[in-house]
């Protein structure tokens, strides 16, 4: 387990990002995990690695497990069996609050934002876990809780809105947006939270071609500019293709192939569970 001496040193090295430095990309290990849901077992001893600062993709068919990885990795789920590291941390038993402050932030396959609020509202939620202000300190707004407000509010603007190119929104509230500029948005609240590794779910679903090609863009971008590890899952195996160092494969809760993605879309077991019902 993470000791909390970990956390606060691990936490103070994240401050280093939105500060015009790296963000100290850490590797992701899943070591032969399990996760079972009464006699339905959601994932079968499953290893691989996400490599530090590079981007690792999880494909499969629909019900294959992707998600409840993803559940698994974030802190959703607790495993039965097995070990998740993040770096050389074993964090398999650390909360989910915990692995934020970590580095650890993700998006969801479905929208998760507060319509009725803005799009800066949302994406400062992200960002709050940072804050050093108590609860009674921030509720009455002292004058330590303002300037936290507005240190985050800036660095928000200029680190995240600017390089997420939505300065033209930033007042509009979610429900005035098209699909693709809210999943923009997720990612801006997933940015705020300034990751070290960055679990992207299903990025591009639903998308158009120009909204995924923009999205594409600005995960390499997240990867080189801001030198963070992306885990992501995804179905468009054009994006995956494109942008993927490396490419991992579930199918019933197993890993049935792992490693480059030009490896993987050759491999036998592959085509015929998933690449397969691609082609047609």
């Amino acid at each position: 387990m993470v000791s909390e001496a970990s956390i606060a040193h691990q936490a103070v090295a994240a401050d280093t990002v939105g500060k015009g430095r790296p963000s100290s990309a850490l590797s992701l290990e899943v070591q032969e995990v399990g996760l079972s849901f009464g006699g339905v077992h959601a994932l079968r001893n499953v290893s691989f690695a996400a490599p530090s600062g590079e981007i690792t993709a999880i494909i499969g068919p629909n019900g294959a497990g992707k998600t409840s990885a993803f559940n698994t990795i974030s802190g959703f789920y607790r495993p039965k069996a097995g070990r998740i590291r993040l770096g050389d941390q074993d964090i398999t038993q650390v909360p989910m609050h915990d692995r934020a402050r970590l580095g650890l932030a993700r998006t969801f396959q479905n929208i998760a934002l507060f319509r009725g609020l803005s799009v800066l509202e949302n994406i400062k939620l992200g960002g709050h876990h940072q804050m050093k202000a108590g609860l009674l300190s921030a509720l009455a707004y002292s004058p330590a809780a303002k300037r936290e407000e507005m240190d985050l509010r800036t660095e928000i603007e200029r680190r995240v809105i600017d390089f997420l190119e939505i300065d033209h929104i930033r007042h509009r509230t979610i429900e005035s947006l098209s699909y693709g500029l809210q999943k923009r948005v997720e990612l801006a609240r997933a940015l705020a939270m300034r990751p070290r590794v960055l679990l992207l779910d299903e990025p591009v679903a639903g998308m158009n071609r120009e909204e995924t090609e923009d999205m594409a863009r600005f995960i390499l971008d997240v990867q080189e500019e801001w030198g963070a590890t992306v885990l992501l899952i995804e179905h468009d195996m054009g994006m995956v293709m494109d942008i993927s160092s490396h490419v991992v494969v579930l199918n019933f809760g197993e890993v049935i192939a792992a490693g480059k993605p030009h490896e993987v879309s050759r491999h036998p077991e592959v085509v015929r569970a998933y690449l397969g019902d691609e082609r047609g």
